[in-house]
């Protein structure tokens, strides 16, 4: 099999909810889709969520490397995908969000031609996961309560919640879920970098009373000899999520012994290839994993949920990007629950089990690599 030409579109997708997080905030979803095509007719669908305060990304830009990798791409086996994905990287070591669209297209194309889902190609059993739903920064205790509330008539169990603001307003936020949901849900804390050694140990003393699941990348990115200190004198369980986009950061993490948990990204990872390799990582020093995402639609949510069922040890999921989106061009793939928003099912189809509805492929501008 043959790759014979890669299909980029400008996948533009409207936001219910806009996340404010300490890094910043998004107002829309702008995405990019890429659609392999071979030589055997089997088509795969990949997409990338650039993340620009994390990845570095932009649409524009994906766009531009999306071109060049499907240059690179053309006439090889899209079904080799550690060769493919290791040329990849070496060309263009940067944008993993572009990288993890390309990542996905091939396992999509070779669980096709396997007629296989992708998780039992990984090895994998299909179950029913459940995800958490996350919050943003909100303006007063009203605000957090009344969408805890919104989250709880959904049916959620676990409650993400953004901090990394000066003063003590997390702190009362999360005291003000806590006190609204009981003991019996569970509340997780991200601060997204906002907070140095100081700040994190202050609102962690505070909030140890709280039962917290996890405090997620509480610091800099860079700063994971504070990390240690941070996870030596708290009692609540260190997450990495900016700190961890490959698996040499991941040994790097673990060696040091800067966190209990590790957040695997697709778009950060650069796809499931790498994925595979983190939580190996996390495994052999017994540290469990969690999976997350950007702004992607189900297709990006249903390759995450893939690996997923692949990998047991993977047992946080925060993949509810595509309850914040006003549009869903996605046929297929993994579904919430209808009466409980919370869980997440996949189908057997082969592949990722994805197609896009065609209505979207026409109004969004794309280019063609031939």
């Amino acid at each position: 099999m043959k790759i014979t030409s890669v299909e980029i579109y400008k996948m533009d997708l409207k936001l219910d909810y806009v996340l404010k997080i300490s890094l910043g905030s998004t107002p829309s979803a702008e995405n990019i889709l890429i659609k392999i095509n071979t030589d055997e007719g089997i088509v795969g669908w990949g997409e990338g969520s650039p993340y620009s305060f994390i990845t570095g990304e932009t649409q524009s830009t994906s766009i531009e490397a999306a071109k060049f990798l499907g240059k690179l791409l053309i006439g090889k086996d899209p079904t080799a995908i550690e060769e493919n994905l290791t040329l990849i990287k070496r060309y263009l070591p940067t944008h993993p969000s572009v990288r993890s669209a390309f990542d996905m297209a091939m396992w999509d194309i070779l669980g096709k031609e396997s007629n296989q889902p992708v998780y039992k190609l990984l090895g994998g059993k299909n179950r029913q996961l459940r995800t958490d739903k996350t919050m943003g920064h909100e303006n007063s205790i009203e605000d957090v309560q009344k969408l805890a509330q919104d989250y709880l008539n959904d049916g959620f169990n676990e409650i993400k919640m953004k901090t990394g603001r000066p003063g003590n307003t997390d702190y009362l936020h999360v005291k003000a879920v806590r006190d609204l949901v009981g003991e019996d849900v569970h509340v997780k804390i991200d601060s997204n970098q906002g907070w140095d050694l100081a700040e994190s140990l202050k609102n962690a003393r505070l909030m140890e009373p709280l039962n917290l699941m996890y405090f997620e990348q509480p610091m800099p990115v860079w700063n994971l000899d504070d990390m240690v200190r941070l996870r030596e004198k708290i009692n609540i369980p260190v997450c990495a999520d900016e700190s961890v986009f490959d698996e040499v950061d991941a040994f790097k993490i673990c060696k040091l012994g800067a966190a209990d948990y590790l957040n695997i990204k697709l778009g950060k990872s650069g796809g499931i290839h790498t994925g595979l390799k983190i939580n190996a990582i996390a495994e052999a020093y017994g540290a469990k994993c969690m999976i997350g995402c950007f702004n992607e639609s189900r297709l990006g949510l249903t390759a995450a949920a893939h690996l997923v069922l692949a990998r047991p040890n993977i047992v946080f999921l925060d993949l509810d990007a595509a309850l914040f989106l006003a549009d869903d061009p996605i046929i297929g793939g993994m579904e919430y629950g209808e009466k409980n928003k919370s869980f997440i099912t996949i189908g057997e189809k082969p592949g990722l089990g994805v197609d896009i509805k065609e209505e979207f492929l026409q109004k969004w501008k794309s280019f063609k690599i031939e």
